[in-house]
């Protein structure tokens, strides 16, 4: 019995230590995309310098408010440390995050906007200026004149809301040679943004340039534009992964405008450890947007953006 004394109090102590071990919770509105992926691994690296760990979840679809509302209610009566979400509709994720501010759990927002100001920090792109960015480029490449159309994401996302909003004024104030000629969503499905965008396409045979705001959007617009064969449409497209850039070395899109996802992940989940140290993080973080063209994509800085090391802290994710 005595032999077996110091072993028993090996196992209670490591039971206790294991039991002390904060969980942060990540609610993403999708974990498919690379975008996903990368913000994931921000997490890790932020969850790391704090000493808690990351339990990630999120809807299989990026439109699906209503199973990211389970997700996060769930986190909640599990009594997580804090969650860091970024929430599919502005409107309707707001009840649960403020049960969760109510419960005494810290919400941390990122990626888009909610209609609530109980969260400690709102970390993201400036969407409504990526939108303007990419109306700027496109106006140039088109020279001021034609006919553009917009292939959107979906209805109540708040960030691509803005980018959208964003192109628009810009074009109209800087470019009014350029007709926009409608706005279509692809509903975080590529097959759907490929079929809204052949509908622009023959509904317009004069169309000359072609703006989408995510990254579903991107590849169904692009995939139309490479079914068609077609060169004399200009396609200016929001985020990146590998088949994008691909496209953009290709020609086939003009240019990518980039987000940061592994600082909005990290800086998001860094929030929340500031707060749990008693310390009061930035209620808002630019996480940064660039204009990618062909020529940029072998300088260091833009190689390092599009192609971030996630592995050394996914190789590890559960």
């Amino acid at each position: 019995m005595r032999k077996l004394l110091p072993l028993l109090l090996l196992i209670a102590v490591t039971g206790c230590q294991r039991s002390e071990v904060r969980v942060v919770g990540v609610v993403p509105k999708g974990a498919n995309h690379i975008f996903w992926q990368t913000v994931h691994a921000g997490a890790i690296k932020a969850a790391r310098e704090f000493h808690f760990e990351v339990q990630w979840n999120a809807p299989t679809l990026e439109v699906d408010s209503s199973r990211q509302i389970e997700i996060v209610e769930s986190m909640i009566n599990r009594h997580v440390a804090g969650i860091v979400l970024a929430p599919v509709d502005r409107q309707a994720l707001v009840g649960v995050v403020e049960r969760a501010a109510r419960e005494g759990i810290p919400v941390a927002i990122f990626d888009s906007a909610i209609d609530t100001n109980r969260i400690v920090s709102y970390v993201a792109t400036d969407n409504t200026e990526g939108g303007r960015m990419a109306a700027r480029r496109l106006g140039e490449v088109l020279g001021g004149k034609g006919k553009a159309g917009v292939i959107g994401f979906m209805p109540g996302s708040a960030s691509t809301m803005e980018r959208e909003d964003g192109f628009q004024s810009e074009i109209r104030k800087r470019f009014p040679g350029i007709e926009i000629v409608g706005m279509q969503f692809g509903m975080a499905d590529r097959a759907k943004a490929m079929a809204e965008t052949e509908n622009v396409l023959t509904a317009h045979p004069d169309l000359t340039g072609l703006f989408a705001d995510n990254e579903s959007s991107s590849s169904g617009a692009v995939q139309a534009l490479k079914s068609r064969h077609s060169t004399r449409v200009k396609l200016v497209a929001f985020d990146a992964s590998d088949q994008l850039i691909s496209d953009l070395r290709d020609g086939v899109i003009d240019s990518l405008v980039v987000q940061n996802p592994f600082r909005m992940g990290y800086e998001s989940t860094r929030a929340i450890g500031l707060k749990l140290a008693g310390q009061t993080p930035p209620a808002k973080i630019d996480s940064g947007a660039t204009l990618v063209k062909r020529e940029d994509l072998d300088k260091p800085e833009i190689k390092a953006l599009l192609h971030p090391d996630i592995e050394q802290y996914l190789g590890t994710a559960k």
